[in-house]
């Protein structure tokens, strides 16, 4: 007989004890079960991913700004949503020290008839914003989808 045919010699006791005894093999109850919850993880992750397309959304781009004077900031903006939807933008302007110095809530309405190469979803905006103090920069801070707004 040769060393290949030699069936494996069992652990001594006191590796057994110290790492533990040989592993048992998934039994078919255990494949079943963790094929089961793999399919329903994969259909809660296709369930949550067709939801979140089908809300409604919004986003905004900061084009520019202007400070013509001490007291009015001017800022330039594009939204893309929905073209039926409703939807709010929150502007500010702030002081070199990032204190905001300018803030307004801004409704904006359904897009016109007008359709660009988006299909009529992104439109462009410009605001006045009026300020405590001189503003050095002006941003969209962000924009929703209100409440029933389609």
């Amino acid at each position: 007989m040769t060393f290949k045919d030699q069936p494996a010699a069992p652990a001594s006791p006191s590796l057994a004890n110290r790492y533990g005894g040989q592993k048992r093999a998934l039994t078919r109850k255990g494949k079943r079960n963790i094929l089961i919850a793999c399919l329903a993880v994969g259909i809660a992750f296709l369930a949550w991913v067709s939801v979140s397309a089908a809300t409604a959304s919004v986003s905004f781009k900061d084009i520019g700004y202007s400070t013509p004077d001490a007291t009015l900031t001017t800022i330039d903006f594009q939204v893309t949503k929905d073209p039926a939807a409703d939807a709010k933008c929150a502007v500010k302007a702030m002081d070199s020290k990032f204190a905001i110095v300018g803030w307004k809530v801004l409704d904006i309405g359904p897009n016109g008839a007008d359709v660009g190469t988006d299909g009529g979803r992104t439109t462009a905006h410009r605001t006045e914003l009026h300020t405590e103090s001189q503003a050095v920069s002006a941003v969209v801070d962000s924009c929703w989808i209100p409440d029933g707004g389609r």
